[in-house]
């Protein structure tokens, strides 16, 4: 268990690998509550419990007045899990005084995806603290997640920041779920969003790092469309992405091949302070065009990335410090991580322990907890927010 001494407000995460439903979540979300009322439990599971069970067992820690959300993951983070490769569940609490949460979800997001960002985004309207936060947990497969948060943002404007992930189901590819609701009853969904409004007395910090640097030549994104990219430097994006990665056609044959590939050669696209990573998660031989799930905007310059275990790691590091930082001087009572899933995969089980001891020693004693996501979210300015193979982090203070 870990947890804050702060006494006003409190964070605490627990975690369980327990493979019976009831006993993983009733575990994890007591060790997270420790004999406190939560305003807010976050659950993050992997895919393959019997869910109704396993969020029954999360209910009977939560109070009257508690907000219960969630989603599942391809992996949970949080420090001293014995395997932190092993499937379970990890539980976020969050109470005391000076909080406001509110939760709303947003329904059927593959056919509506800025209607139902705005609508899960809408309940901050409610908040009347000063730090106001909207976290928001998507469906990892419906595509063009950038448009939900597009969606969101045309509610919340620039004042109100945007932290959270999408959901996973372990690599399958096939269904991810969410959850929403409070003591009396959890639904359980999938293409849906789920935000959370947050409102706090004491400042509220983002963390954005991916560890990831360029490599030649920038190339200019001559056509696309949302996130499928036709052309680079007016040239079939397939062949152009081939020759940059030193690969030829045959590769696209094996699916799994490919991907393995592109995950280690992302596409990075310029941005003031950084790059914003896309994942080309699929290949079209028709057309000779890249999907990536979040948009590349026509004209944008645009690299393969490349990366080691060390920036990967350093990078978990420096997200947790950055949001820590943004606190002004506050200490933190605990950090929510949201982590990409394909770094999980990239770093495999050392890279992963290595990582999370580096996080746990750039938040101090403050506990911390998340999960890997299909995508991340992080806007802190202007209307763009998704990220892929990045790590994003929220301190509260």
């Amino acid at each position: 268990m870990s947890e804050s001494t702060t006494p006003q407000r409190w964070l605490g995460i627990g975690f369980s690998d327990d493979a019976d439903a009831t006993t993983a979540g009733s575990h994890a979300a007591a060790q997270a509550v420790a004999h406190r009322e939560p305003a807010l439990l976050i659950v993050f599971s992997s895919v393959g419990y019997d869910l109704p069970r396993m969020l029954d067992a999360v209910r009977q820690q939560a109070g009257a007045d508690t907000v219960i959300v969630g989603c599942t993951t391809l992996g949970q983070v949080a420090w001293g899990r014995p395997d932190p490769m092993a499937d379970g569940v990890v539980v976020a609490a969050l109470g005391g005084p000076g909080l406001e949460v509110r939760a709303r979800v947003g329904r059927e997001v593959s056919t509506q995806r800025r209607e139902a960002g705005a609508e899960a985004a809408a309940s901050v309207a409610e908040l009347t603290k000063e730090h106001r936060i909207c976290l928001m947990l998507c469906d990892g497969l419906v595509g063009e997640q950038h448009e939900v948060v597009r969606g969101a943002y045309s509610v919340l404007g620039v004042t109100v920041p945007l932290v959270g992930g999408c959901a996973g189901d372990d690599l399958a590819y096939s269904r991810t779920l969410q959850f929403i609701g409070d003591r009396d009853g959890v639904e359980i969904l999938t293409d849906a969003v789920v935000g959370v409004a947050l409102g706090s007395d004491a400042p509220i910090g983002v963390g954005i790092a991916h560890g990831w640097r360029k490599v030649g030549e920038p190339m200019v994104v001559t056509s696309s469309s949302g996130g499928r990219l036709f052309r680079l430097d007016d040239a079939p994006a397939l062949e152009t992405y081939l020759d940059r990665i030193g690969a030829d056609r045959a590769l696209v044959e094996d699916t799994k091949a490919f991907r393995a590939t592109a995950f280690n050669n992302p596409l990075g696209m310029s941005r003031r302070a950084s790059e914003d990573i896309r994942v080309v998660h699929d290949a079209d031989t028709n057309d000779g065009s890249l999907l990536c799930l979040a948009d590349v905007p026509r004209g944008a310059l645009a690299w393969v990335m490349e990366s080691d275990a060390d920036a990967l790691v350093a990078a978990g590091a420096s997200s947790c410090t950055q949001a820590v930082e943004q606190l002004g001087g506050a200490a933190p009572i605990g950090v929510l991580v949201f982590d990409c899933g394909a770094r999980k995969v990239m770093l495999g089980r050392d890279g992963v322990e290595r990582e999370v001891s580096a996080m746990a020693e750039a938040v101090g004693d403050a506990p911390f907890g998340g999960f890997y996501t299909y995508g991340e979210v992080a806007r802190t300015h202007g209307s763009r927010g998704m990220h892929h193979l990045t790590v994003v982090t929220l301190a509260l203070a």
